[in-house]
């Protein structure tokens, strides 16, 4: 089975091809056409929705096209049509959501609608074959969130940020420094040569039994702490507090995941047909490119006894390959969408319709 995937609910335009391998765990990544669009929103210090639109539509036809090229295929050759259809910038998922069904329709190709954070919950399975239930650590500039993925839609949110995301709030921080936009990858370059001790900042939400996040006082913190430093700090200033903010998020997101664990154990032995201890932890989303929470969580899981799935970086930010993943799971349990599916700005995982679905699918 191959399926063609479009991605384009925030700043990201991402179409692939995705091959089921037969007697494998996973799949195959055909082609994975992303056109970024980084430079287009820099000068605004985050995206801005109506230019985020445009862009895709400039790209999107000649993405797919590529796509179906690299795959050495034509759209006859595609099995299934599948588009993120939510939750993002309603822009943006209209004009990927649009395309999807217009391409279901001349080809007459089955169509599914797709949840982009189910896509980013599902990628390991796609990249390292991992079978449920898993937990799933899901941080990005939108969102945050724990999830106890029990089957191809059933999914449990075990918690979630009270105000910013992670990614949300390295770029704030990043802004503070005068760093380029996003500030995720600038911040993580500058922490490399600071010292991440010099800066006492808080650690929101540790050891509550819950496992939600909170990140807008850390960064506020951070702000006190460029406040008192002066209108100008030096460039080893600036790489101290880098360090030391990126050290924070670490401690935070490392104690928020065992306190999911916890729940994940507690909530699966007290629901029928959702028991079953977590057969790994595995990380989604833009800011799960992240090198200093990547070697935290693979030290903490190995601790553990817990295995862990760290996707390559560029599986982990918004693609087309994830899309087209999900659409192919989905698919198979016969999860296919009609031609009016309405696009979701808002579109809870734990709300997606789904079957429960345990093993391999």
């Amino acid at each position: 089975m191959r399926v063609l995937g479009i991605e384009t609910t925030c700043d990201e335009t991402a179409v692939a091809i995705v091959e089921e391998r037969l007697g494998f765990d996973g799949g195959e990544i055909l082609a994975n056409e992303v056109m970024s669009q980084i430079a287009r929103h820099a000068a605004y210090g985050g995206v801005v929705p109506e230019i985020a639109a445009r862009a895709h539509i400039e790209v999107l036809d000649r993405l797919i096209l590529r796509a179906l090229r690299d795959a050495r295929t034509d759209i006859a050759g595609v099995d299934v049509i599948a588009a993120a259809a939510g939750p993002g910038l309603i822009g943006g998922i209209l004009v990927g959501l649009t395309t999807g069904k217009a391409l279901a329709m001349a080809a007459g190709k089955p169509f599914v609608a797709v949840n982009h954070l189910e896509a980013h919950a599902l990628t390991a399975r796609l990249t390292d074959g991992i079978d449920f239930p898993y937990l799933a650590l899901i941080v990005s500039g939108g969102h945050t969130q724990l999830v106890a993925v029990r089957g191809v839609g059933a999914y449990q949110r075990l918690g979630s940020t009270l105000d910013d995301a992670a990614g949300e709030a390295f770029d704030k921080v990043g802004k503070m420094l005068d760093l380029p936009y996003p500030g995720g990858p600038a911040i993580e370059k500058l922490a490399a040569d600071g010292d991440p001790r010099r800066f006492d900042l808080p650690r929101p939400m540790l050891g509550r039994a819950n496992a939600d996040f909170s990140l807008s006082g850390l960064k506020t913190a951070v702000r006190q702490e460029l406040l008192r430093l002066g209108e100008e700090p030096s460039e080893t200033d600036k790489r101290d507090v880098a360090a030391s903010f990126q050290a924070a998020v670490v401690d935070v997101i490392v104690d928020r995941v065992r306190a999911g664990l916890r729940l994940f154990a507690e909530q699966g032995a007290s629901s029928p047909g959702a028991a079953g201890s977590p057969r790994g932890l595995v990380i989604g989303g833009g800011v799960g490119a992240n090198g200093a929470i990547r070697r935290a969580l693979t030290r903490f899981c190995a601790e553990a006894g817990l295995r862990f799935v760290a996707p390559v970086p560029e599986l982990c930010s918004d693609n087309g390959a994830m899309i087209a993943w999900a659409g192919l799971e989905r698919f198979k349990l016969g999860l296919a969408d009609n031609l009016d599916f309405a696009a979701r700005p808002r579109w809870p995982l734990d709300a997606n319709p789904g079957v429960l679905h345990h093993g391999k699918a």
